[in-house]
């Protein structure tokens, strides 16, 4: 779980940072992601907003930004992850639920707990409406699913850029 919250250092999202990290039967390291836009797209030529003025759905991150799930399985160093563990800082949304199944992970190790957060701007489906889908796919695949917590305080201090 340490490397999935170092992970998500990387993240330029000014409201969340969220880091994902895929492991192997043996523990080891497959694939490391964080949230961000694809490559190419400019970090300060989309918006980071959350929601926009007028309502419109494009002046805000939502459909621009790749979450940290995805990019662990895109990122991935070419061993399969079927069988694999994903730890998250953060519950996943549908998309990266049926993102996981497909990919063949085995289990869903998240942070935080964000299932019963109120929607999300103007989308078509609420935020809480994402975690109850992901909550039910991810049980109908037999994906296993439990939340981490630390067993003593972990403190990350990072220095300037």
């Amino acid at each position: 779980m340490a490397v999935a919250f170092l992970s998500s250092q990387r993240s330029k999202d000014p409201h969340k940072q969220v880091g994902a990290c895929i492991v192997d039967q043996r523990n080891v390291i497959c694939g490391i992601g964080y949230n961000g836009f694809p490559r190419g797209c400019s970090d300060s030529k989309l918006p980071w907003a959350k929601s926009s003025e007028d309502g419109d759905p494009l002046q805000t991150k939502y459909p621009y930004v790749c979450h940290a799930e995805m990019n662990a399985i895109l990122n991935k160093n070419g061993a399969s992850v079927a069988g694999a563990r994903v730890y998250v800082t953060m519950y996943p949304c549908n998309e990266c639920a049926k993102l996981m199944i497909q990919a063949g992970i085995a289990e869903v190790v998240f942070h935080e707990d964000k299932t019963a957060s109120q929607a999300v701007g103007h989308a078509a489906i609420s935020r809480r409406q994402q975690y109850a889908a992901a909550q039910t796919l991810l049980s109908m695949a037999g994906v296993k699913v439990r939340q981490h917590c630390f067993r003593r305080q972990v403190l990350l201090e990072l220095g300037p850029d």
